[in-house]
Formats: C-alpha cells, structure tokens, sequence
C-alpha cells in the first residue's frame, strides 16, 4: 500500500500505481535468462561481404540517399567520470609530499598511470591544462615531478579546474588537429557528413542529461562554422533526455517498494533501454545508431563511412524485397507461388526457419521494423553478442544479448557463450518505417522480459534496481535483425582515457 505522499510522487513521475505495482512483482518473480542454443558464427547468423558486394551496397545507397530521410542517433548522457577512474584513485592514494613518483608509478596496480604520464603530451587535452597550470604557477615546469603530476590530474578532473570529472564525455576533447581540439561530438559531427547526409544536410540527434544540453549547444557554437566548411555540408541536430517515465522504482531485499529516510519513493534511471522511447519520438527513412564515444580521428573517416554505406545499402536491398512482397501479400488474390516465394525468403534472407505458408503469419514477420547490425570479431571487451536464442514460446530468432541475460552458473550455457566469435559493437542500421512510408510504433517490438535485475545501495543500504531490457537487446527483440560481420576499426569504444592513445585516435 502506498501513501499518499509516494502516490504523488509516482503520478509526477509521469508513472501510474499499476506499473510500479507491475514493476515490484517483476522483482519478486525474477527476470528468466535469455536461452541461448548457439552463438552467431560466419556464415551462421553472420554475413560476410565480398569486396564486391560491399561495393555493390555502396553504390545502392549512393544512388539513393539524396531521395531518402537519414538520421543518426547518438546516445551520448553518458558522463566521462569512469573514464578517470584510475586519476581519481591516483588523487586518493598519492602523496606527493611523502612519496617519490617513480617508485609509486612502478607498482603493478599503476601500471596505467605509468602509460598516462609517459603519454602526457599525447593527450589532446594537455595543452589546455598546461596553459591553467602556467597561469596559476608562474614556475610550474620547475615543480617536482610528483607535485608536477598531481596538479595537472587535480586541474583536469576538480571543479576549480577543467572539471572532467563532471564533464559528458561527449564534450572531452579526444582529438587534436594543429590548434583546435576535437571532442567525440565533433568527430561525430564530422563523421556523420560521410554517410549520413543527403541534399548536403546531415540530421543527428543526440541523447544528453538535461544538465548538459546546453554545454552540447555551446561547444556546436564553437565549432559550427569550423566543422561546416570542412564538410561542405550543413548540420541539423536536436536533443532529448531520457524520460522520467522510464524510470523504475527502487526494491528492497524482500522485493518491496524501498522507501528513503523521509518515507519517499527512490526512483532511478532505468538504462539505455529506456532510449527506446527517444528513438520512437524520432523519424526518418534509414536510421544510424552509434555510441557517442566510438570515434576516430579524421583520418579515418571515409574507412568508417564506407562501411557505413554498405550496410545501409544491404537495408535498401532487404527492404526493397519485403516491401514488394508486403504489397503482394495485401492484395485480395494471393497466389501459393507467391506464399512460397514469401517464407523462402524468410528462411534465407532473414534466418526465420519454419514459417508458416500462411499470409497472415508471413506478414506478421515482413512488417517489422528491420536492424542491420555490425558485428566485429571478439576482442573480450565487455558487452553483448549475436546470439541464437529460443523464446518462450519455443520460436528461435538471432539476437544481441548481454552478458547479464546469460545464466553463467549454468555450465551449458556459460559453454556456449565461450564459444561467441563476434561481438556487437553498436553498430546498427535501422529501418523503422512500413512500405507505405509510415513509421511504426517501436514500443510494440518490445520484449519485456528481456530487462535485469541489478543489487545497488542506496546512502549505505542495499537495494534493488530494474534496469529495462536494453535498447538493442529485448529492446530491439522483435525486429528482423540481420548481423554482418565488420572490420575491427570500426570499433573503438573510449572506456578509459588510455584508450585515446590507440593509433586510432592519433595522427599520424
């Protein structure tokens, strides 16, 4: 029973009494893993292109694109703060007054802190922290070195300075180019003028936490003109936020709603899954979906575009097929031949075995939104995969699931994920409207089973969390997916600020 108090608070969270009702009973009967019964493999789930065909895709998407609606999507609210996370310990643990760095700095636990003060001078950011130092510190290059190094990680991540800490990492400079800095907003700007712009305009929509929208606006300020005239093209961008109706209430061990020291309802975000609903809100003819800190330098640009290309071509080619059959099957006369024609391309286009020769059941299939997906091979980085799944209804479809979806206790299935040979990087092209041009209601292709339960704290006290299923996992569940296997340089995620010293994002 709720009071009063937390029934306000649930109707101002935009939320209603039988969600959170709905939301309390997932936690008390769990979420059911997702069954795997085999990983994607080359030439079993996952496509690989000829040189030829990619050329091919890319010519058909080429040749089109001026006539089609693009959009790229960029979930970006992520702040940078983990990304510094071996810095904050470094701040923590140092003391510059009683330790020599050199010996601090050979310890294996600092083994990273060793590559980022050997690379100092690689960072796209360290001129601007050197030129704050120098200002402050009229003899700042005469400073100890231990001194010298715990002022200039203080001056990056504290308010009193650059305040990375509390910067979105879309906004931290990654790249540096003569005397400009590049930040992952730009480069996708930048980017985005490759392959997702047509009559010379590029539309991209980024989701950023309401307290940074503004940032995001100030630094396109910055850079428009910049960016714009190396392009040749012109940006259109629009932001939204995650919204507080996709958030969860928080459990208790014993699966109740947790309330806080004043009897309030803790409410909290509920992942990426909840961008579902800032997806839906957007429109366009073929949709790019790309993290925010999975860039290149601009040297790169055209190799990732390229691959961009072909896989928006191989979506132009699908759809051009299913759309055809579609209006087929939606006329009065419909021939077996035609229903043959229909389920055999199913089978071998879209990897959907055993449908069956049934118009209805084929057109639930072929009027799907449609996700062609790049996987790159398994580097061991954390995150989901391309997986052959079986629902609970016994039908099998191939999907990207993640790790926490996956029972590892079970030796069979933990077997199975050992053998995963790609990896989803988030690199998805997306058809989101039918064959008349209409834009489908992405919330009805939905798995709601697919979410996870989560054990967090709360000031001290342990809780629950629900995170919903993932914006590219149950998220996408019921889509036609097709994987494609891609080059690993189209793949390279920001998770720590090392990572920024990987060829990739230096000049060469």
């Amino acid at each position: 029973m709720f009071t009063e108090k937390n029934l306000q608070q649930i109707k101002n969270h935009g939320l209603s009494e039988e969600k959170i009702a709905r939301q309390l009973q997932i936690f008390s009967e769990g979420i059911p893993f997702a069954n795997v019964v085999e990983a994607a493999s080359v030439d079993n789930g996952i496509a690989v292109f000829s040189k030829g065909e990619q050329q091919d895709f890319e010519k058909l998407f080429e040749a089109k694109k001026d006539k089609l609606d693009l959009l790229k999507f960029v979930p970006a609210s992520g702040a940078a703060t983990r990304m510094f996370k071996f810095l904050h310990q470094f701040l923590e643990h140092y003391d510059y007054k009683n330790l020599d760095i050199d010996v601090f700095l050979q310890k294996e636990e600092n083994k990273n802190l060793k590559i980022f003060f050997d690379s100092i001078d690689n960072f796209a950011f360290s001129y601007l922290v050197k030129e704050k130092l120098e200002a402050k510190y009229s003899n700042f290059e005469n400073l100890e070195k231990g001194k010298r190094y715990y002022f200039f990680v203080k001056e990056m991540l504290e308010e009193t300075g650059l305040n990375f800490s509390n910067t979105p990492k879309g906004l931290v400079p990654f790249h540096k180019y003569s005397e400009n800095y590049v930040t992952a907003f730009g480069e996708q700007l930048y980017e985005a003028a490759f392959y997702a712009s047509s009559n010379g305009i590029a539309n991209l929509h980024f989701t950023v936490s309401a307290e940074h929208e503004e940032k995001f606006k100030k630094r396109y300020e910055e850079i428009q003109e910049i960016v714009e005239k190396k392009t040749g093209v012109k940006f259109k961008i629009s932001y939204s936020f995650q919204k507080k109706e996709t958030d969860t209430v928080a459990a208790t061990l014993e699966n109740k709603a947790f309330l806080d020291e004043n009897g309030n309802l803790v409410f909290r975000p509920s992942g990426h899954g909840a961008l579902l609903e800032n997806l839906n809100d957007v429109d366009a003819d073929i949709v790019f979906i790309k993290n925010i800190d999975n860039v290149v330098s601009q040297n790169y640009a055209e190799k990732i575009a390229f691959q961009k290309k072909v896989l928006a071509g191989k979506l132009l080619s699908l759809q051009k097929k299913i759309f055809g059959f579609v209006e087929k099957l939606h006329s009065i006369n419909v021939s077996q031949e035609i229903l043959m024609e229909a389920a055999k391309f199913i089978a071998e286009q879209l990897l959907i075995k055993d449908t069956s020769i049934n118009k209805e059941e084929i057109l639930k299939i072929l009027e799907r939104p449609i996700r062609i997906c790049g996987v790159v091979e398994n580097t061991g980085a954390p995150g989901g995969g391309p997986f052959l799944i079986k629902d609970k209804n016994g039908n099998l479809s191939y999907q990207i699931v993640e790790m926490s979806q996956i029972d590892k206790n079970n030796p069979q299935q933990k077997g199975l994920v050992e053998m995963a040979t790609h990896f989803n990087p988030v690199d998805l092209v997306c058809g989101v409207r039918d064959y008349r041009g209409k834009k489908y209601d992405l919330l009805q292709f939905s798995d709601s089973d697919a979410g996870f339960i989560s054990n967090k704290s709360y000031h001290g006290k342990p809780i629950k969390a629900l995170e919903l299923p993932g914006l590219w996992n149950g998220g996408m569940a019921n889509w036609n997916t097709v994987f494609v296997e891609v080059p690993l340089i189209t793949f390279n995620p920001v998770k720590t600020v090392n990572d920024l010293l990987n060829e990739v994002h230096q000049l060469q």
